[in-house]
């Protein structure tokens, strides 16, 4: 069993190996015994990557006749496995994994547990160390931590040797495949034009082994120091000083950075032995091997935060510059990387930065909120990044589409330029109707309002002149803090919202988290299917400090003024009125206080849950108004997950069963004289909300974007007709009804673009 001393001893003798003038193999061959020795291991094996696949290079243990000989692809087998995703295992029975492949000429079969860690450089992956041992059982601690500082040395000791591949080869061949496109995750909307720019954070760690730990230590403090008072300066800046979404971001960012733990660690990996720039490297590839075994997605998010802050300090600590950032956009760019955090998004030019491409990404990461904020296009999740773009191609990225298109043809470039001046032009056009009324030709108003969900979202009122806020979403500030929003803090934000928006309606929905929009200070059990667990209001209900602490959060915030309130995720009815019953009770403690009230509060509630609609007749003389989700509320009718690509078919919103629903909803709420509002993504869509139109909504709530050519379209329209023929597909249950409604529109000369 090793000891704390474990990684020190080997770092000394590796040292020694390192320095000696023999040949690479031979320094290799060393290594494994060394490490097998000092970890007390029957097996040490070290892979190395040659011509794209995995090579057996040394071993201790495993057959000498398969050095050189065996091969793994990455993906093949459980060091492929590494390999590719780039992270540890640690297993005590390899041969029960499902990954696990024999190749009977290493000899391994006698070897029951296995642990392995990749050799990373450059943020490629160069090569897998394992040990294994006899007995099955677990590697601890000491011993993953041991075999992480040796991968971290092994990279100097081959690249300096020449062992290593180009890591050029894979964007050379790149630019020899012609145009690709790579699909991804829809972020932020937008399309961009630019050339392809890596966001490189990482600083190659080039001497791992400390000559003197006290010089290391002094580095890394005033590192400390400088990365402090870098955020410190980004806070600071006019843009984002006082409160808001991006100062809580950047403040939540700040306390990371001065995590006294995290701290700590790298100073132990320095009392190791390691430089300060190993140090970090060691401490960073370990918090992020543990952090990714927790199933919790607003960890996963935080560990961007973290990445970033540590790819900052090694940065200052090594003074290289590293970054595109600090090196200058100076054309038109879209920037590819891994994944960002919200400061070093921040620092790029944004005069030259058209758009963000990431291996991962969330629409609820730190980074995507603000790119969101400040008009950058995001498209997440894309896959071959490395292998399929090379610095400098020229992209356009269709985040709308939900793709990027690397090395178009000039064809495609012209068709995209094209396509951006008709989007300008419409743009100017719905600019002249922007304070028009939303009115068909025959007369009838629709209520068009738009979606929000941070104090900046406010301006799109009068840009896009909507009529007001149908949806502000207020769990976008809950899920970018990592603590429980005070009340000071929500209150600020909802006044704001109010303000800003002067006479026109502003409905804020109650907190919306929990499922997959998991926050720190709500631990509970994973659901197996998050859009149906533990989540909105079912959370609100059991954890009532939460909606209590908003609820006079709103009530002050909306003093003297008219509060539009409603709950998300209502099944019955009982729900809504105990939910509505804590509100008043804050109402009435405040009243008893003599503080500020509202002069009216309207109740109402969001229909996602189609049980709901068997209950109208008893629960619309309960509420003031009722919203339909109909983005949750179609996946659950279909019982079909709307992110499943395979399942995209049976998610249409013109389907007959969707629409006689709907207009089932919709005329018990015109006779209960309920305003009725469809809060949702089919609302923002031209074909479908004209749909929507003819089974009688008046009220949307959509994307700021969708403003203008959903009031385009309705000003072009004449819905009484199209009602009657919406009345007869229904009853006919005609399947085409998409078909349908689009010849029809064209026939009556509704602009749907």
């Amino acid at each position: 069993m090793p000891t704390l001393g474990a990684a020190r001893e080997i770092l000394r003798r590796l040292a020694e190996v390192m320095a000696a003038a023999t040949s690479a193999q031979a320094k290799l061959n060393q290594t494994v015994r060394l490490i097998a020795a000092v970890l007390d291991a029957e097996v040490c094996s070290l892979y190395l990557r040659r011509d794209g696949q995995l090579e057996l290079f040394a071993t201790r243990g495993l057959e000498q006749t398969a050095v050189h000989v065996t091969r793994l692809s990455f993906g093949e087998g459980l060091v492929g496995t590494i390999a590719q995703t780039k992270e540890p295992l640690n297993l005590a029975d390899a041969r029960a994994h499902p990954d696990f492949v024999y190749r009977p000429e290493t000899g391994e079969d006698l070897f029951r547990s296995l642990a392995g860690v990749p050799i990373i450089r450059a943020e490629q992956t160069v090569g897998v160390l394992v040990v294994q041992h006899l007995e099955p059982r677990e590697f601890v601690e000491l011993e993953m931590e041991a075999l992480q500082t040796v991968a971290m040395v092994l990279s100097e000791l081959i690249a300096n040797a020449g062992l290593i591949d180009d890591l050029t080869i894979a964007s050379e061949r790149a630019r020899d495949q012609g145009h690709v496109r790579l699909p991804g995750l829809r972020l932020v909307l937008g399309q961009a034009h630019g050339s392809a720019v890596f966001h490189r954070p990482r600083v190659v760690v080039e001497h791992a082994i400390a000559d003197d730990p006290a010089v290391e230590r002094q580095r890394l403090s005033a590192g400390f120091n400088s990365l402090k008072a870098q955020i410190e300066r980004l806070q600071m800046t006019a843009e984002f000083a006082g409160p808001g979404d991006h100062g809580d971001i950047l403040e939540t960012y700040r306390l990371f950075a001065l995590d006294e733990g995290w701290q700590r660690r790298i100073f132990e990996a320095i009392d190791q032995g390691l430089t300060a720039e190993a140090a970090i490297e060691q401490v960073q590839m370990r918090t992020r091997a543990r952090m990714r075994r927790i199933d919790d997605p607003y960890l996963q998010e935080r560990l961007h935060d973290l990445d970033d802050l540590s790819n900052r300090l090694m940065r200052i600590v090594s003074g290289k510059l590293g970054t595109a950032a600090q090196a200058g956009l100076r054309q038109d760019s879209i920037l590819l990387a891994r994944n960002l955090g919200p400061a070093e998004l921040l620092e790029y030019d944004r005069r030259f930065l058209k758009g963000v491409v990431l291996e991962e990404g969330s629409l609820t990461s730190h980074a995507t909120i603000v790119a969101r904020a400040i008009g950058v296009p995001v498209l997440g999740r894309v896959t071959g990044l490395q292998t399929m773009v090379a610095e400098g191609d020229p992209l356009l990225l269709d985040v709308n589409g939900g793709a990027v298109h690397v090395r178009p043809s000039p064809s495609m470039v012209k068709q995209f330029e094209a396509l951006a001046r008709a989007r300008e032009a419409k743009q100017k056009q719905y600019q002249t109707i922007r304070d028009l009324p939303a009115e068909s030709r025959d007369g009838v108003r629709i209520k068009l309002m738009m979606n929000a969900g941070l104090k900046e979202d406010v301006a799109a009122l009068d840009l896009t002149g909507a009529d007001g806020i149908g949806l502000f979403r207020t769990e976008f500030q809950f899920l970018i803090s990592a603590t429980l929003p005070r009340r000071e803090r929500q209150e600020a934000l909802y006044r704001a919202v109010i303000e800003g928006a002067g006479e026109r309606q502003v409905v804020f929905r109650s907190v919306d988290i929990g499922g997959d929009k998991s926050v720190p200070y709500l631990v509970e059990a994973q659901d197996e299917n998050p859009a149906m667990g533990w989540r909105a209001l079912r959370i609100a209900l059991e954890r009532q400090g939460l909606l209590k602490v908003q609820a006079r959060a709103l009530l002050t915030a909306a003093a003297g003024r008219t509060l539009d309130i409603m709950f998300p995720m209502v099944g019955e009815p009982w729900e809504f009125e105990k939910a509505k019953a804590i509100v008043e009770a804050q109402r009435e403690r405040m009243a008893a206080q003599g503080r500020p009230i509202p002069q009216l509060i309207r109740y109402g509630a969001m229909l996602e849950v189609p049980a709901l609609a068997e209950m109208l007749d008893v629960f619309l003389p309960r509420i003031d108004f009722l919203s339909i989700g109909t983005n949750d509320l179609t996946q659950f009718l279909f019982a079909a997950d709307r992110g499943n690509p395979k399942l995209a078919e049976r998610y249409d919103w013109l389907s007959p069963a969707v629409l006689r629903y709907l207009r089932r909803v919709v005329g018990a709420c015109r006779g209960a004289h309920k305003a009725v509002t469809i809060c949702g993504e089919m609302g923002g869509r031209p074909l479908e909300s004209l749909a929507l139109m003819a089974i009688g909504v008046e009220r949307l709530s959509i994307t700021p974007a969708a403003v203008g050519p959903i009031k385009a379209m309705i000003r072009s329209a004449m819905l009484w007709p199209l009602r009657d023929k919406m009345d007869g597909w229904l009853a006919e249950g005609c399947p085409d009804i998409r078909e349908r409604l689009r010849r029809a529109a064209r026939a009556m000369d509704v602009v749907l673009e």
